[in-house]
């Protein structure tokens, strides 16, 4: 991917960033989404599931695409509020990646027979503005939390191979590839200078994400 300076974020007035920001947020919240490249449940066989199995499948997806969510408002957040070029262009590329999550989780979720968190709006909100108060701290800072926020992801996906119905391969194809993913850009991120948080601060970040995790299985 080139290195060069996104041109929608260095040459746009402060009003065209604020409603170019705005359009990313209706885009992700209203689950209009697409992926660059096909869905890793593509190769794999659909196959029959109880009704319970597919709730619970449905319940998990549609975390992992709440979790989506969280990530592009706080990568957007930070790519707006920081300070070194190529900061920014991490975020950029980072929540670039990230789409193809979203829009995996989300076809994943219909497919269950269920819907994408009405919670989103508001997951997307907070996240937004501690991604920009990160990035207005300091780019370290920045960095550190991506780290530490792809690691809470990790954890989440984890399980979730664990609790998938074993059956639903489609399900856990999906959960497979993010987990490598997002385990690279926990990585990526430190190898950039981020900041490491300690381990009380990474605590009550897995308080915090388990009651988003919690309220998105069941809305």
């Amino acid at each position: 991917m080139s290195d060069a300076p996104n041109p929608r974020t260095t040459s746009l007035s402060p009003l065209d960033k604020a409603l170019d920001q705005l359009s990313q947020a209706l885009k992700v919240t209203a689950s209009r989404a697409s992926a660059a490249r096909p869905t890793p449940a593509s190769e794999c066989r659909e196959v029959e599931l109880s009704e319970a199995e597919k709730k619970h499948a449905a319940g998990l997806m549609r975390v992992n695409h709440s979790g989506e969510v969280c990530a592009q408002a706080l990568y957007q957040g930070q790519a707006l509020t920081a300070k070194l070029p190529e900061v920014r262009r991490e975020m950029e590329r980072a929540a670039a990646e990230e789409i193809d999550h979203l829009a995996w989780c989300e076809e994943r979720v219909k497919q269950l027979g269920g819907q994408t968190s009405l919670l989103n709006p508001l997951w997307y909100g907070m996240s937004f503005g501690i991604g920009a108060l990160a990035g207005l701290v300091s780019d370290r800072l920045s960095l550190g939390f991506v780290s530490a926020t792809e690691d809470q992801v990790c954890k989440h996906l984890d399980s979730h191979l664990e609790s998938l119905p074993p059956k639903d391969s489609k399900s856990r194809a999906i959960v497979r590839q993010m987990l490598e993913e997002e385990a690279k850009h926990s990585h990526t991120a430190l190898q950039a200078g981020g900041l490491p948080f300690p381990e009380p601060v990474k605590k009550l970040m897995t308080v915090v994400s388990g009651v988003m995790t919690k309220s998105s299985y069941r809305i």
